[in-house]
């Protein structure tokens, strides 16, 4: 951590950097309130001191041979150098104070052994998970120049020279090295915080050998004899200094507490005279005193998906203050995963007829025999207001509006770029990061939440965590803890509540995250929390198999709104069985039912294999879904398929089956209503079927959300078993049950977490706090970053994790340093690394995202010069004939929009495959082109224009 702190900024032309740089306000974020860390690392140097100490003459006479005559001497000189300097004949009272060797010589001296062997093997199991292979490297090197020095201070002198291996000699010199230089690093660090910025020390003056002076005003002082006073006063002191010792005060707080004691504060005194028995009890009613509660975050909210971010933000925005603990490396959640949209009812709404009866009528049908109409109606009414909120506080596009399955209007609204779930998060991300610099939120990354802290009545004051990479666990303290940790559909062990609840969907794959496990509910539960609609998990018509590996237990949704805007599910008999416009819970039986035990049984038998169906959408359709079916395409889960035959070969189905239920579906189309009961007919494939451009791709029934959860009120307050509150905790979002009863309406999950987080952020009561102001956005530069021109060339060489340009819509970015903070995962951003990620980043997000990363600018990407216009290749005339010559997949021009373009290389990296080329090979492909994309995105392969098609 040292070493992060001292080089936490790397060098950055773009930044004016040349050097790495520190931030000494990480390095007291992380040691401030944990002074024994940093005692701890001045103990082990001076055991690394001892130890070389009593190594001095075996190390004197120690042969360095390494084969290179030159550096052996000169290490061999550094050696003596150490062994002769003043610090080892400056501490000889240190060095002779204490005799490791009788340690293992009692009684318990096997357990003592068991113990010191654990300890080295948590440490090599923790350096194990450590990802970086060189902050792997330095951390087994510490663990084994620390474990020699132990070595050599529990062994006799005379057995050092036959113990010792070279090896451990390098690494207990290097150790040595290291720790001194941390050593330095704390001073210069401590140094450089107080005097950056506005930082400074905290005043504390002494006016007499007794009064310490504060500052603000205290107020009178206890009334009592002197002798009373005296004694408290000793009492409430001697209290502190063991809280201190033990490790459950930091020297702030431990300060503060001691000043007020001096001061004959009554609070104190107070506790010390009905406490002072119970060192416990003293400590948890301290928290009630002094300025602690101040520093103390009004809430600690553990998940950062939707409902988190919208209790955090909330809060922030009242002046608050909050922590969010997130067990993942990123923020979002499940959250980030949504794509079809946020259902509301009715900002704007009044072209499409709709109303909030309406919108009630079909969450309750869809909730059905287990709806709670109390949350319903909290999660209806609030509806507009949270949508509004979205777009207005946090800026998020949410123009569009589309008709789901199961609802009778259009109101699940979404981005006209982008997906829903990307782009709320995002901002969401963006809007309560904005908070960081003033201190008002911190944002606890890969840790995770192990227990929550009651006192005797049972509320809830805090919780206690852990945070990978660390051992032990630490506590945090505050008024109100905010569970939001999502549901239980990703946990597949023996003991989850899946296997509890509904075992026999233990074998069916599952869109959420694999960190979907429970956690929220586990931690309430063991309060004594009530749950409700523990069964109730709903499994989703449509999870996308991808072709390259068909068996991967976690799928990405084929969203509702591939079936709102036209899609239609065809059976492996090649009939439609369903009105895709149905509930979740209703498709899913209807896909299901094709199993005979389920259709007889209506329960699934975890043994049976889980059917697969094919979801087929319209050129018309695949338009009015663009940016899915774009996403879906880049990913090869959908098929971009010309004609009926191509569809009936891709299905494995008899071309004339395939006909004939499509024709029927025209025909239904043309008269309002199927034999399903069907009657919006959106996306309808063209009259003539051979000609019709379709969209194909394979889903099955997938585990997607969980109904169950912990009980909640309309405010978000968490109840135990009897339906009264746990003081102190709340909870929003899929943690929580009851809101949706027997089955999810489309929609709703986004709506749920902005509402009852919203609900749960405004009610909580914050503090008064000296700066409560919102942020404000950083002054503009007084000069813009001058940008320049990048070649293809160029930007094609930065092309790593650790230099990784991708430009976008013609402007090259440096997105080195966003990469790991990218929502989704560094992944996605590498992968684009040193080309051009326009179709990637236009298929998920929106152009006016890039807003965000002007900064990141390095300039347009241009193409070379092209020739003089009489030696040009690129503005010669092409004639039909030479075209139709190059007609192979080594030789394939195309023509689009009257100009021909080599599209041989091109074609290899093509989103939805090489063959949608390749078919076009040696003929004019504007027809194909003009029915998916827009004219500007030949831009993409300017590169290769050939020239201008002419007719001779």
């Amino acid at each position: 951590t040292l070493s992060i702190a001292k080089n936490y900024y790397a060098p950055s032309k773009r930044k004016g950097r040349e050097n790495w740089e520190p931030n000494p306000s990480y390095f007291m974020e992380k040691f401030e309130h944990h002074p024994e860390y940093l005692r701890n690392l001045h103990f082990s140097y001076v055991v690394l001191l001892r130890a070389l100490r009593k190594a001095s003459p075996f190390l004197e006479k120690y042969k360095i041979q390494t084969g290179n005559i030159v550096e052996d001497e000169t290490a061999t000189i550094l050696l003596k150098r150490l062994l002769d300097s003043a610090i080892l004949n400056s501490c000889q009272n240190v060095f002779s104070a204490f005799d490791e060797s009788v340690m293992f010589q009692k009684e318990n001296a096997d357990s003592l052994k068991g113990n010191f062997k654990g300890v080295f093997h948590n440490v090599s199991s923790i350096l194990d998970c450590v990802q970086c292979q060189q902050c792997k490297l330095h951390g087994k090197m510490a663990m084994l120049g620390y474990g020699t020095a132990l070595k050599i201070l529990f062994l006799p002198e005379n057995r050092l020279a036959t113990s010792l291996e070279r090896n451990e000699i390098v690494a207990f010199i290097n150790t040595i090295a290291k720790f001194s230089n941390s050593i330095r690093e704390i001073r210069e660090l401590t140094s450089e915080y107080w005097q950056g910025g506005d930082v400074r020390p905290p005043p504390l003056s002494i006016s007499d050998e007794h009064e310490i002076i504060t500052g603000p005003s205290l107020p009178p002082a206890i009334t009592t004899s002197d002798d009373d006073s005296i004694a408290l006063v000793d009492t409430a002191i001697g209290l502190v200094a063991s809280l201190s010792r033990e490790g459950h005060l930091d020297s702030d707080r431990e300060t503060e507490l001691v000043q007020m004691a001096f001061a004959r504060h009554p609070d104190v005194l107070i506790l010390a005279k009905h406490y002072g028995a119970d060192m416990e009890k003293f400590l948890t009613m301290s928290r009630f005193v002094g300025s602690h509660d101040i520093h103390e975050p009004d809430a600690i909210i553990v998940g950062s998906g939707l409902a988190g971010l919208s209790a955090a933000l909330n809060i922030l925005d009242r002046g608050g203050k909050v922590v969010i603990i997130e067990k993942e490396h990123l923020l979002g959640g499940n959250s980030n995963k949504a794509s079809s949209g946020i259902n509301a009812c009715c900002p704007n709404n009044e072209t499409y007829g709709d109303y909030l009866e309406s919108f009630k009528a079909d969450t309750i049908r869809s909730a059905g025999e287990s709806a709670r109409p109390e949350l319903i109606e909290v999660l209806i009414s609030n509806s507009h207001e949270a949508v509004t909120w979205l777009k207005e506080r946090v800026g998020v596009d949410l123009s569009l509006r589309a008709q789901l399955g199961g609802h009778s209007h259009k109101r699940t609204h979404r981005p006209s770029n982008g997906m829903a779930g990307a782009e709320i998060i995002y901002a969401m991300q963006k809007a309560v990061r904005a908070y960081e610099e003033s201190g008002r939120v911190e944002i606890l990354v890969d840790t995770r939440v192990t227990r929550l802290l009651t006192d005797d009545n049972g509320r809830v004051y805090g919780v206690e965590y852990q945070t990978a990479g660390e051992t032990g666990t630490k506590e945090m303290t505050t008024a109100n803890v905010v569970l939001a940790t999502g549901g239980f559909a990703a946990d597949r062990s023996t003991d989850s509540y899946l296997s509890k609840h509904r075992p026999e969907l233990m074998g069916m794959a599952a869109t959420a995250g694999p960190f979907s496990t429970g956690d929220g509910i586990s931690l309430a539960t063991s309060l004594g929390a009530g749950t409700v609609d523990m069964d109730n998990v709903q499994v989703h018509p449509t999870g996308w198999v991808d072709p390259k590996d068909p068996t991967n237990p976690s799928k990405i949704l084929a969203a509702e709104l591939m079936r709102g805007v036209g899609g239609i599910l065809i059976n492996s008999e090649g009939n439609r069985f369903c009105d895709e416009l149905g509930t979740r819970a209703y498709v899913t039986d209807q896909m299901l039912s094709h199993d005979p035990y389920y259709a007889k049984e209506k329960k699934w038998n975890r043994n049976s294999e889980v059917p697969t169906f094919s979801l087929v959408l319209s050129s018309s359709a695949a338009q009015a879904g663009k940016k899915h079916v774009d996403l879906y395409t880049h990913k090869g889960l959908l098929h971009r398929l010309e004609g009926l035959k191509a569809l009936a070969e891709f299905m494995g189905q008899d071309e004339d089956k395939v006909r004939s239920t499509l024709v029927q579906y025209q025909l239904d189309a043309s008269h309002g209503k199927d034999e399903f009961g069907k009657t919006s007919f959106r996306g309808v494939p063209a009259t003539d079927l051979d000609k019709e451009i379709f969209f194909a791709g394979t889903v099955t029934p997938v585990l997607h959300y969980c109904m169950g959860g912990i009980t909640i009120d309309t405010e978000g307050n968490v109840l135990d078993e009897n339906g009264h509150k746990i003081q102190g905790l709340h909870a929003a979002g899929e943690v929580t049950g009851g809101v949706h009863g027997d089955n999810r309406l489309g929609g709703n999950s986004l709506l749920e977490c902005t509402v009852f987080g919203t609900i749960v952020g405004k009610k909580l009561p914050i503090r008064t706090r000296n700066d409560s102001r919102s942020p404000h956005p950083p002054p503009e530069e007084a000069k813009r970053k001058e940008l320049r021109d990048v070649s293809t060339a160029e930007l094609q060489r930065h092309n790593t994790p650790q230099d990784c340009w991708v430009a976008i819509f013609g402007m090259v970015y440096d997105l080195t340093d966003f990469a790991d903070e990218h929502p989704a995962g560094a992944k996605s951003i590498h992968d684009l690394a040193g080309t051009d990620g326009t179709a990637a980043f236009e298929a998920v997000h929106s152009a006016g995202l890039l807003n965000e990363f002007e900064d990141d600018r390095i300039g347009p990407l241009v193409v070379a010069s092209a020739p003089s216009p009489e030696n040009s290749p690129r503005d010669r005339s092409v004639s039909i004939t030479e075209l139709q010559r190059h007609n192979t997949t080594d030789d394939c021009w195309v023509a689009f929009h009257g100009d021909v373009f080599d599209m041989t290389e091109f074609a290899k990296q093509h989103p939805g495959g090489s063959h949608l080329i390749q078919d076009l090979a040696g003929s004019d492909g504007t027809d194909r082109f003009q029915s998916i994309h827009k004219k500007g995105k030949l831009r993409l392969v300017d590169e290769d224009r050939v020239g201008t098609l002419v007719e001779t």
